[in-house]
């Protein structure tokens, strides 16, 4: 997840196409190590690929996810 949320960083800050390196600086400035072989595999993901038709691709593939949940317990009874 940090792989993808500093290549989103660098995208907002107007790189269009960041690389393995920037990557790894925007990591390191916040005191982070990336895992090369995850950077590796995520970076061989995108190569070629819009990053708007990625996240609609993703949001699509949630939507179809189970995401029931139970209610909160009952409120005890007063005193």
């Amino acid at each position: 997840m940090k792989h993808v949320a500093a290549y989103l960083l660098a995208q907002l800050g107007g790189n269009a196409s960041p690389t393995t390196e920037d990557i790894t600086t925007i990591l390191g400035s916040v005191g982070i190590d990336p895992d090369s072989e995850k950077l590796s595999k995520f970076m061989s993901s995108i190569e070629g690929k819009d990053l708007l038709e990625v996240l609609a691709a993703g949001r699509a593939k949630m939507a179809s996810m189970p995401a029931g949940g139970g209610g909160g317990g009952g409120g005890g009874g007063g005193g």
